[in-house]
This record gives structure tokens, C-alpha cells and sequence, in this order.
């Protein structure tokens, strides 16, 4: 027993050193050669703008035997962290030095050790500015095209590492619970109301109060499909979605993989206290991504026009529009909406993309109503698989419309999300290895102009390489998700759903006449093209 005692002292003792020879590893070298370049840093951290409560950025040097870096601010204490060839930060220093040198820079000096000699860089910087929305939900998805297994929906905390579960769907496969989860969903960046829909078996919108949820189903022979992606009133339990009969098809000689078109899409409003739907737009465009502005009174939407179906029967049409997929272009659309009345107004262009062989989607609105940031590509309406694909942003006030050129790559920019403060995108992106879609973070400052994205920060810097699943659908929220997975497990699992009433007449394919009110009517996907001036930007 003594000798045990003795060990234990021993190993505490060699701890303690360690831990002592540890904080001399963290001390800047004291002989070093200067070199005029910055280091070459991976994830690339280098002179960004990034939010007071975010995550530290840690990185990874290549080739490296040695790794010092320090920061310094005008204001607080200085922190120095090293490593082999990474750098794993104290969340606690960074924290503090974030939040002392907020609104202002903090300077980021490397240090590399090659062949035994130490190097110093040229510094870089980092500009603090105001704080994101501190949970980030996405979906992690493996990029398989057949099975629906092994993907789920997670919330990482910003301001640390942590990652929650929100659902995830059967680890293997099997026929009786076989089931793909999506379009996750929230009322201004709230977790007190949510949802998310399940595919095959189990299917249905899962409706999410506080801690609570239920299934729904939305099914009804007038309706073209089940809710698609979805929009929440800011202030009314309605949700708008796009009701989409969707394919996919494989290119055999393209450096894009794959393409996601629509046969047919519409839009639907499902009031949420009644468990009520209607159709709200179904004419012989095609209307999809559905978006209502922060004071709930404008609904933004896409649609494209394809006159040529008109002359192709029903059993030809998915084969036509997939034959004709490089030549279908999505305008930028809204319409007003009567909260009082329940009722909306007649449509119109926002953005003729089309017109410039260009095809827009995905549009949100930014929480002050003035900008409406998008996804423009060559086209089609699946943009994550479009390497042509770059974020843009609307202008209201000035009507104008311009790509966010510091934010965007080369490669895929797609799916994005505003903060609640406005100062802030996220978005998914390829363009760290062309194949899997990683989250990268964006300041957009009062001028409506977007600084150089960053991706998001991790633990392990190398995870972002070693993942082999993709980000997929970003959604900033101010609170944590409440609802338990168990919970969810159970709605999903053991009850059928509540299938929603329809209200309204069958829809027709009018393209003129009044919009539907509460009750049903014509719609129509009609109006002049407003005058929206396109700045040119070397893209």
C-alpha cells in the first residue's frame, strides 16, 4: 500500500513537472530569423473580422516541428499558446482577450521551427467586432445519393467546441425505419418554435414548441406534394412552404456530380393553430424557396418560367425539363402580404436574373428588411451542387444588386443565414477540397458590403479534414435547442401525425387575376419587372 502511495506521488510529481516544462514550451523564441511572408496557416485565420464571443481560432502549420503564436490586443493581457505543428488555445485567455478588444484589432505573430531553426512571420490580424448568434444547427450528411442512414441534425455552441444532438436517424439500414431528416427550420432565430421534416418511412413535418413536438402530415389531392422548404411568419404561427416534386440525375462527363431539378413546385401556407393548409401560389411557373421579411408584410420567393411544357405531355415532362436543365433561370419574386386580412398582393419581378442567363435562389432577408441576400448562379435552383454558384445581396433601398465578392471562392457558396443583428452571414461552401460543404462565417459591415469569410473554428483544426460528411442547411438561432432527442425519437417513431385540413378551392393555372385570400381563389406569378441596376464586379 505504501509503495502505491509512493507511485501515485511519483506520477503527481512528473505531472507537475511536465505541466512546468509545458508552460516553457508556450514562451516566444528567444533566437529567430524574420521572414517577410505571413505563415502559411490552415484553416486560413489570416487578417479576418470575426465576432467577440467566438470560438478560438486554432490552427495547423504543415511540415512544422515547432509552433508558437501570440496575440496581443491594445487592451488586456497578451496570450502565447504552442504545439508541434497545431494550436490548441485556452478558450479562457482567448475569451478574455476578445472581449477587452472589442471594436478593435488584435495582432497575430507565428512562429515556425524547420530544421531546428525558429522563424518569425509577419503578423496578421484579427478585427473584433460585434457578437453572432451563439448556435449554429446544421445537418451532417455523407455524400451518398441513395440510402437514408447515418445523418442527422446537430447544434454547436459558437462560443465553445460543444456540439448537441438534436435527431439523428438509424445508424444502419433497414427497411421498416428507413427515413431522411431535412429543412430544419426556425421562427426568428428562435428554438421556441421549430420544425424539420421527416422522409419515407416515419414521414412528416415535425412541429416543435419549447420542449414539445408533434407530427403533421400535409396531404390533400389538391395539393401538389407534402411542404418543402420552409418559411416561419415572424410574427404569426404560419409557415410558408414550397411543395416540390423533385429528381435528381447523375453527369457522366461534367465537373459537377450531380443535378437536382423540379418537374413542378408550388407554394403552400400552413397555419400552424389551426393545422390549416392552402395552396397559395400554383400556376405553370415554377415557385419555390419561400422567404417573408422580418416585419412578416413582404413574402420573397423564386420562380422560373418554362413555356415549352406547355406542349410536352405529363409522362415526357421529367425527361424534358432534365434534358433542358442549363436552360432553366429563377427570378427573385414577392408579394405583399395583409396580415389584418389574410390575403396577399399580385407578384413581382424583384430580380430578372433570367434575363441576364442567370438564375437566382435561396433569398433571405436581412433582419433590418433592406438587403435580400441570395444564391445566383448559371442555373437551375440547386445551387449547392453549382460551382458557378456566389452569394449576392439586393439592395432595397438603393436597388441594386451586387455579389458579395470578398466572401466568395471559386467554388460552391450557397446556403447562407443572416444573425440576428444583421451583422453576420453564414453559409455553406466547397471551396476547401471541392467535394464536402464546411460552414464559413462572414462579417457584412453597415455598408452592406461582406469582409473575407473564415471557416468555422474547431478543436482539431485537421477535423475539417478528416470529417467525411458535409454541413448542410446552416441555421443561426439565439438559444439552444430544448426539445430532448428522446422526445423526438418518440413523435417520430410511435405516432402517425395529424394530417391538415385543406381549406380553399382547387387552384388553377391562371397567370392573371387576384391573389388567394384565406379561402382559396386564382393566383398569378405576373408584374413588371421593377428597375434593379446589376453592378459588375470582375466575377
Amino acid at each position: 500500500m505504501k509503495h502505491i502511495h509512493h507511485t501515485l506521488l511519483y506520477i503527481l510529481l512528473a505531472a507537475t513537472v511536465a505541466a512546468a516544462c509545458g508552460d516553457k514550451v508556450r514562451e516566444v523564441p528567444a533566437n529567430f530569423e524574420e521572414r517577410k511572408e505571413q505563415a502559411a496557416i490552415y484553416p486560413d485565420y489570416k487578417d479576418i473580422t470575426v465576432p467577440e464571443n467566438i470560438a478560438p481560432l486554432n490552427f495547423m502549420t504543415e511540415g512544422s516541428e515547432g509552433l508558437v503564436v501570440t496575440l496581443k490586443g491594445r487592451h488586456g493581457d497578451a496570450i502565447t499558446a504552442s504545439g508541434t505543428d497545431r494550436i490548441d488555445m485556452d478558450t479562457t485567455e482567448w475569451r478574455n482577450l476578445l472581449k477587452a478588444n472589442a471594436g478593435g484589432d488584435i495582432e497575430v505573430t507565428v512562429y515556425t521551427q524547420e530544421k531546428g531553426q525558429w522563424y518569425r512571420h509577419a503578423t496578421h490580424r484579427l478585427t473584433v467586432a460585434e457578437p453572432i448568434d451563439p448556435y449554429l444547427t446544421y445537418r451532417l450528411i455523407e455524400p451518398g445519393y441513395e440510402l437514408y442512414r447515418q445523418l442527422g441534425i446537430y447544434q454547436r455552441c459558437l462560443e465553445n467546441f460543444t456540439q448537441k444532438t438534436v435527431y439523428e436517424n438509424n445508424r444502419t439500414y433497414d427497411d421498416n425505419d428507413n427515413h431522411c431528416i431535412n429543412c430544419h427550420n426556425f421562427q426568428n432565430y428562435s428554438t421556441d418554435r421549430m420544425l424539420f421534416h421527416v422522409r419515407a418511412n416515419h414521414g412528416g413535418t415535425i412541429m416543435i414548441e419549447g420542449d414539445k413536438a408533434r407530427k403533421i402530415q400535409i396531404k390533400n389531392p389538391n395539393i401538389l406534394a407534402a411542404g418543402v422548404y420552409p418559411s416561419w411568419h415572424p410574427k404569426k404561427n404560419l409557415v410558408c412552404f414550397s411543395t416540390n416534386k423533385t429528381g435528381q440525375t447523375f453527369h457522366m462527363y461534367h465537373p459537377e456530380k450531380i443535378e437536382v431539378v423540379d418537374t413542378d413546385s408550388d407554394l403552400l401556407l400552413y397555419d400552424a393553430d389551426r393545422n390549416e393548409v392552402r395552396n397559395l401560389l400554383c400556376t405553370d411557373y415554377f415557385e419555390t424557396f419561400p422567404c417573408w421579411n422580418p416585419d412578416g408584410d413582404k413574402l420573397y420567393f423564386c420562380a422560373a418560367h418554362i413555356p415549352q411544357l406547355a406542349e410536352v405531355p405529363d409522362s415526357m415532362r421529367a425527361q424534358a425539363i432534365t434534358g433542358n436543365y442549363s436552360r432553366i433561370h429563377y427570378n427573385l419574386m414577392c408579394m405583399d402580404y395583409d396580415a389584418e386580412r389574410d390575403s396577399f398582393g399580385t407578384p413581382h419581378t424583384v430580380v430578372d436574373a433570367a434575363a441576364a442567363g442567370r438564375s437566382i435562389t435561396f433569398p433571405r432577408v436581412s433582419p433590418d428588411g433592406r438587403y435580400v441576400l441570395y444564391a445566383e448562379a448559371d442555373y437551375g435552383q440547386f445551387h449547392i451542387w453549382h460551382k458557378s454558384s456566389d452569394l449576392w445581396v439586393k439592395d432595397i433601398e438603393t436597388d441594386t444588386c451586387y455579389a458579395l465578392t470578398e466572401a466568395n471562392s471559386d467554388d460552391v457558396d450557397s446556403y447562407h443565414t443572416w444573425s440576428s443583428n444583421g451583422r453576420w452571414i453564414v453559409f455553406s461552401t466547397r471551396r476547401m477540397d471541392g467535394n464536402y460543404t464546411r460552414p464559413f462565417i462572414a462579417y457584412f459591415d453597415k455598408e452592406g458590403q461582406a469582409r473575407k469569410a473564415f471557416c468555422l473554428p474547431q478543436r482539431d483544426p485537421e477535423h475539417n479534414i478528416l470529417l467525411m460528411k458535409s454541413y448542410n442547411v446552416p441555421e443561426l438561432s439565439r438559444n439552444a435547442v430544448q426539445v430532448s432527442e428522446s422526445t423526438l425519437h418518440e413523435v417520430i417513431y410511435r405516432t402517425d401525425g395529424d394530417t391538415a385540413t385543406y381549406i380553399g378551392k382547387p387552384m388553377t393555372d391562371a397567370m392573371t387575376g387576384a391573389t388567394a385570400g384565406s379561402k382559396g381563389g386564382t393566383d398569378a406569378v405576373t408584374g413588371a419587372t421593377t428597375g434593379n441596376k446589376r453592378m459588375t464586379d470582375g466575377n
